[in-house]
């Protein structure tokens, strides 16, 4: 049986401000955002390539704004993905290289953590 992760929340204080941010900052590609009640707002944005996305919008997780700590992304160039990152006006970490991959993190205006990992060759 396939189990197949395919949508994170993120908790966000400001859902246009977020869906911003993951837009036109990190390039995302906004797949939805309804307003489904008055109490439910819901925003699904997928990276490039990705078959997971994330959610947010109100009434959505009972996380508090910015406790989603560590989501990880591969990326085939991490050097290269930090310049984009910095380029869109992202604070991004300088590459740290480990044995087992290269890695670049970056936080959401609310304080969500993210790391971008360059998966080292294989032999």
């Amino acid at each position: 049986m396939d189990w197949k992760i395919e949508l994170v929340a993120i908790p966000v204080t400001d859902v246009d401000r977020a869906k911003a941010f993951y837009v036109d900052q990190i390039g995302f590609h906004a797949d939805h955002d309804y307003q489904v009640t008055d109490t439910l707002r819901f925003v699904q944005l997928t990276p490039s390539g990705s078959a997971c996305s994330i959610v947010m919008g109100t009434g959505i997780t009972e996380m508090a704004p910015g406790s989603q700590k560590g989501v990880q992304v591969v990326v085939a160039d991490v050097e290269a993905a930090r310049r984009e990152l910095i380029a869109h006006g992202v604070q991004a970490s300088e590459v740290d290289v480990q044995p087992w991959g290269s890695f670049v993190t970056f936080s959401d205006p609310d304080g969500n953590t993210w790391a971008l990992q360059q998966l080292p060759p294989r032999p």
